[in-house]
């Protein structure tokens, strides 16, 4: 099984950053295509904020492209989502997710709060 830790959230006024990590205790990372997801307060479903495959093609939503990066450092089995230029609209529990075929594992979250 993978078990996903995340860290880095926190507080932020707009326009800040935050860089959030998940690790996994798993010794096959590197074959798990890994994303990023968040569910907003009061939303009753997680979307997709970036991803990137076990081969290290990555995706981003709309609402996030240029302000975001997500990366991988299979060595130390984390993955990384940079947040640059943070907007009010990006309040949110984010979670990590690493899937492969069937296989679909979840962290517990980490908050992320934009207000001024």
């Amino acid at each position: 099984q993978v078990q996903l830790v995340e860290s880095g959230g926190g507080s932020v006024q707009p326009g800040g950053s935050l860089r959030l990590s998940c690790a996994a205790s798993e010794s096959i990372f590197s074959i798990y295509d890994m994303g990023w997801y968040r569910q907003a307060p009061g939303k009753q479903q997680r979307e997709l904020v970036a991803s990137i495959s076990s081969g290290g093609n990555t995706n981003y939503a709309d609402f996030v492209k240029g302000r975001f990066t997500i990366s991988r450092d299979n060595a130390k089995n984390t993955v990384y989502l940079q947040m640059n230029s943070l907007k009010p609209e990006d309040t949110a529990v984010y979670y990590c997710n690493a899937n492969r075929y069937f296989r679909s594992y979840w962290g517990q979250g980490t908050q992320v709060t934009v207000s001024s």
